[in-house]
């Protein structure tokens, strides 16, 4: 079988190996870890115990991305229309947002009247998580890095107590290590700084500087993010 090759990147905690094999031979494999410390793993081993060969990604030309961002629950809401005008000057939103207007106005308009609009529970809206979530997925398809011929996840996991979260599943074209986590970190630096334009906030534990600012006056610009009063929305989803 060929479990192994010179110049595969393997793990095997068993032996404290992670790194690149650079010697096999019919009794040992040698692997330099990525600390250029040198692992020795016997043979058999690779037969009778479990490893991870990364060859697989290698050769593939993908390299998976799966972390994910914990929204604060207390900043979703419905948009209103103040937030919705901000929202369709972002370019990339654009489609999205006609789309879903048309979708949600024409669904509205068949089934309720006028009157039960008024009631937030009534009817369709978009709401700032779902659109961030839009965003999310229509900047990663404008990526020129990631893979769109991979699988490719935008999606919501189990809400937790460090809020939900929202996860990033798709695949980088580049495989190598440095030039991935690159590409991983811009995509999360982005994301992390567009959020408070959707009125989200992410979630963070409460650290001695948080704590040291309790009943102190908001910096200028803060309070309309930290605020989890939601405005009266008009439009729907």
């Amino acid at each position: 079988m060929d479990l192994v090759r010179k110049g595969d990147w393997i793990e095997m905690p068993k032996h404290g190996a992670d790194g690149d094999i650079v010697d096999v031979s019919l009794t040992t494999v040698r692997v330099q870890n990525w600390d250029k410390t040198i692992s020795t793993i016997p043979a058999y081993e690779l037969v009778s115990s479990s490893f991870k060969n990364w060859r697989g990604m290698s050769e593939s030309g993908g390299r998976r991305i799966k972390r994910a961002i914990a929204v604060d629950i207390n900043s979703i809401r419905f948009i209103d229309p103040p937030l919705l005008a901000r929202l369709q000057e972002i370019r990339l939103l654009r489609p999205y947002l006609e789309e879903k207007l048309r979708e949600v106005e024409a669904h509205n308009d068949a089934h309720l009247p006028p009157a039960d609009l008024k009631v937030l529970a009534n009817g369709r809206r978009l709401t700032n998580i779902g659109t961030f979530r839009a965003y999310c997925v229509a900047y990663l398809r404008s990526h020129p890095a990631i893979r769109q011929d991979m699988t490719f996840l935008v999606r919501q996991l189990t809400p937790t107590a460090e809020g939900l979260p929202l996860e990033i599943y798709v695949f980088c074209g580049d495989t190598r290590w440095a030039a991935y986590e690159g590409i991983q970190s811009d995509i999360f630096d982005h994301l992390f700084a567009v959020l408070p334009e959707f009125g989200l906030r992410a979630f963070q534990t409460p650290a001695g500087f948080d704590l040291r600012q309790i009943g102190r006056p908001s910096p200028p610009g803060v309070a309309e993010v930290l605020s989890s009063e939601p405005p009266r929305p008009a439009a729907n989803a």
